[in-house]
């Protein structure tokens, strides 16, 4: 008999361990989190050295410091630096099927300071310009224009006409205006380069933040 209830006893115990070592078959196993795939969209920033940064390391210049702001504020882009040193207006605008390849959703219009600085008809300039918005209308890309202002040392009627140019297209063509590219930076020799034309590192830091409240109005705008 005490035989007997010793098998027993044995028996149970090793059921009992049994039970305790296997997992329950209907036990919920955790998901797995599946990798967040973002689409990175295109913003072209084109135009003249001003665009392409002259004199500072390309990590300084604007499209690069505007593209780490706006990834910093959860805006999926790239921004190509698309910006030719020395380029007029015209340059720019043979650059447009170019431009189109890379699909931008929105480009930074920032032509026409060499222009001005070589005394080109404003009226050329006005053309290009307008056919430049045009173009990137037609293909459903947005358009944020950078005005640009003229010194004074080229006349006054020179200087007033040109003034006039990119407001103007900017209204009647619908797009949005960044009044002055420059705005803050400009003339101020601890923000400019020894030329006293191109910023620093410090003035496109500036001019970044200036730009940037412009960009995403645009964005946002595209998104609806």
């Amino acid at each position: 008999m005490l035989t007997h209830m010793r098998f027993i006893v044995m028996l149970l115990t090793i059921l009992l361990l049994a039970g305790c070592s296997e997992e329950p078959q209907n036990r919920v196993q955790p998901k797995r989190e599946e990798p967040v795939n973002i689409e990175m969209k295109t913003i072209v920033a084109i135009g003249d050295s001003l665009t392409a940064g002259f004199g500072v390391d390309p990590s300084e210049s604007y499209p690069a410091l505007l593209e780490k702001k706006l990834q910093a504020h959860n805006y999926p882009y790239t921004v190509v630096n698309a910006g030719v040193s020395g380029e007029t207006s015209s340059g720019t605008l043979a650059r447009i099927d170019w431009i189109l390849t890379r699909k931008p959703e929105l480009v930074i219009v920032g032509t026409g300071a060499n222009d001005g600085l070589r005394g080109i008809s404003v009226n050329l300039l006005e053309e290009n310009l307008r056919e430049i918005v045009t173009q990137l209308k037609e293909n459903n890309v947005a358009v944020l224009l950078a005005g640009m202002k003229m010194v004074y040392n080229l006349g006054p009627e020179y200087v007033s006409q040109f003034n006039a140019v990119y407001p103007r297209i900017a209204q009647e063509m619908e797009v949005e205006l960044m009044p002055f590219f420059l705005e803050d930076v400009a003339t101020r020799t601890n923000l400019n380069l020894e030329d006293g034309i191109h910023p620093n590192s410090e003035g496109y830091r500036i001019i970044v933040e200036n730009i940037y409240p412009y960009v995403v109005e645009v964005l946002d705008s595209v998104k609806q």
